[in-house]
């Protein structure tokens, strides 16, 4: 990997590392849905600019409705549950259960290639993987935070068929397109709920962080993580994905004080290992760009 790639390599991991620990933080005096309205607003604000002197409007227009799917399953649902999530479990265990997406990813890409072969190292990370994931749960479970996690579960979902949606009707659409309209539609959708659930007073630590995950972590990350991909492409740009959740983890546990639980010490290691294993190529891609829809790769992070 060249400088450059290290380098963008490297501020990725940690832009997409960073957000658990913010969210942990801005949930303490939002409601969740208003962090979503606060997070995808100012991003649409920033891209739908980019997107007009493109002149991009009419592919954005020409495909909206499944931009706005992809922003629905992407952002919209999944972003209010972690938010609501990360008010009862930590923001640890939180980036730990979302770094399982790639094991998601691989069971949905079998559901849809039945024919396919699948080797027994991908299979063997499956089973570790879930394994890792179970014991996250198990280990760590507390009175009331079965729903929590399966809250996580359902966000789970959805950043699985955000790239799959990528993949089958988006892949001719710019990615700054993509996420200019589906910020866009989401801070719509969110806007009537926001108005009647607004805080009295919002503080300055609390706007700060708010700044940071729209600006930081929404659009400067996808414009940088762009780049990214061109540099080292996309099927290696996925290995982001178990940085940042160290990097989430450390933050969450020197940052918020969070304990460093069993459940995190054994689970941790076993989804990471099983992660690389169900999702590595095998001779030839078998998480090729075609599969996860090119710059899909970006939308399994926080």
């Amino acid at each position: 990997m060249t400088r450059r790639g290290w380098l963008l390599f490297s501020a990725m991991s940690i832009i997409w590392g960073i957000p658990y620990l913010l969210i942990r933080v801005a949930v303490r005096h939002l409601d969740p849905g208003v962090l979503v309205l606060g997070r995808t607003g100012p991003a649409a604000l920033l891209l739908i600019p980019l997107v007009i002197g493109r002149g991009q409007v009419g592919v954005l227009l020409k495909n909206l409705k499944w931009i706005a799917v992809f922003g629905v399953v992407e952002f919209g649902i999944p972003w209010y549950l972690m938010a609501t999530a990360e008010k009862h479990i930590t923001s640890s265990l939180t980036s730990l259960l979302v770094c399982a997406v790639p094991l998601f990813s691989v069971v949905v890409q079998r559901m849809r290639h039945a024919n396919e072969q699948i080797s027994l190292s991908r299979y063997v990370g499956l089973l570790v993987g879930a394994l890792g994931v179970a014991l996250l749960v198990g280990l760590d479970l507390k009175g009331g935070s079965i729903t929590w996690i399966g809250c996580m579960m359902i966000i789970c979902v959805g950043y699985t068929l955000g790239p799959i949606i990528l993949a089958t009707k988006l892949t001719h659409v710019p990615g700054s397109v993509v996420v200019a309209g589906a910020t866009s539609v989401v801070a719509i959708c969110w806007i009537p709920w926001s108005v009647t659930h607004w805080p009295a007073h919002i503080s300055g630590e609390t706007l700060s962080c708010v700044a940071v995950l729209s600006v930081v972590c929404t659009a400067g990350a996808f414009l940088v993580f762009f780049e990214l991909i061109k540099e080292i492409g996309s099927t290696r740009s996925v290995v982001v994905t178990y940085v940042n959740t160290a990097i989430a983890v450390v933050l969450g546990i020197v940052g918020l004080g969070e304990p460093l639980t069993v459940g995190i010490a054994i689970g941790f290691p076993l989804v990471i290992v099983g992660s690389v294993f169900a999702t590595r190529s095998s001779g030839t891609a078998t998480l090729s760009d075609t599969e996860l829809g090119g710059d899909s790769n970006l939308v399994i992070n926080e």
